[in-house]
């Protein structure tokens, strides 16, 4: 089996640089630390977990609490981070532990799993406006990654996209073609990103001088999609065009719209926000799904690798990053249609 020794030896470095590069320690060279873990992987190194929790003060294990919601479901968002976490972590050799939320309390599950005192970090998700989380976290000087954001200016390590711009890339492709009455079928606002996009949303529709009435929120449920585009087209003043929190959701609007006798996007187009989910896979849609698009995949990476490096001591305004969404235009939106014109008395 190899050791730390048989890796100096190799490196020509003392046990104690090799333990520190492999450990993350900043004050090892970043190419040092990179040759050490060059060996080591060749070699087949693998630490000894209790030598390495004496030698850094750190378990090597990192947590991440799910909320489960009454009918013991998951967002389904949350299996595709689950499996890309898990593995990103594993590359830093750093295990994740998973617990369950059913308390009211969004603080608890956390602080039940710190009087534990096995966990160096966490990895918090569906964060909320002014995340209770965090601000435990912080008063207590835990290290945590946030996938999202809960305010307008963090000052915690972060990873996602930029929910405003979601919003008013939408709206303004819409208006463009020529639409002026946008509907969106939201999530639930009590979600930040959802209030982020609500905000967006108004601000850009009254930018163009439009109404601003045309919203619904909820659970991101093909149900709800359904039930509120039948609702929005069974107004006096329906809508001419759906922007959807989801394809889920757009996948209930698009059906909603057929059964009222309507096409896409010959009378309502329809786009939503994708996060490349295998179930629903905007490509496949009839016609294919206009879209704001970020792989929710394409978080885990940065959220592991960011957590471990704020481990390892890289501050927090050094780990702060926000994408804005790809705007991909397919067949679901197109011209507003333009209205009747009566040919008068006969």
């Amino acid at each position: 089996m190899a050791t730390l020794k048989k890796i100096g030896e190799e490196l020509g470095l003392s046990v104690a640089t090799v333990s520190r590069a492999l450990n993350g320690f900043p004050e090892v060279k970043e190419t040092t630390r990179n040759r050490v873990r060059e060996v080591a992987d060749r070699l087949g190194y693998r630490p000894n977990r209790v030598a390495q929790r004496l030698v850094t003060g750190r378990s090597g294990m990192v947590g991440m609490i799910v909320k489960i919601k009454p009918d013991m479901s998951a967002d389904q968002t949350f299996f595709e981070m689950l499996t890309g976490l898990t593995a990103a972590l594993s590359e830093r050799e750093i295990d994740l532990v998973l617990a369950v939320d059913q308390a009211e309390d969004p603080v608890l599950p956390y602080q039940r799993m710190l009087e534990r005192d096995v966990l160096d970090g966490f990895i918090l998700n569906a964060p909320v406006p002014d995340d209770p989380r965090v601000s435990f976290l912080q008063e207590r000087g835990i290290p945590f990654v946030l996938h999202g954001q809960d305010r307008a200016c963090p000052n915690y390590p972060t990873f996602g996209i930029d929910n405003f711009a979601v919003s008013t890339d939408s709206v303004r492709l819409l208006a463009q073609l020529g639409h002026r009455r946008i509907a969106l079928i939201n999530g639930e606002v009590s979600a930040a990103f959802a209030h982020d996009r609500l905000a967006a949303f108004e601000a850009e529709m009254e930018d163009f001088g439009l109404n601003k009435d045309l919203i619904r929120t909820g659970a991101s449920l093909e149900s709800h999609g359904y039930s509120q585009a039948l609702d929005l087209l069974s107004a006096a003043t329906s809508p001419t065009a759906i922007i959807c929190a989801s394809t889920v959701i757009a996948a209930g609007a698009m059906r909603a719209i057929r059964d009222r006798g309507l096409s896409v996007p010959g009378d309502v187009s329809v786009m939503a926000h994708d996060d490349a989910l295998p179930q629903t896979r905007a490509i496949n849609f009839e016609p294919a799904l206009t879209v704001t698009r970020a792989p929710m995949r394409d978080a885990c990476a940065p959220l592991a690798h960011m957590l471990v490096d704020h481990l390892n001591g890289t501050p927090a305004y050094e780990l702060q990053v926000t994408l804005k969404a790809d705007l991909i235009i397919r067949g679901s939106t197109g011209p507003a249609p333009k209205p009747e014109i009566s040919d008068g008395p006969r």
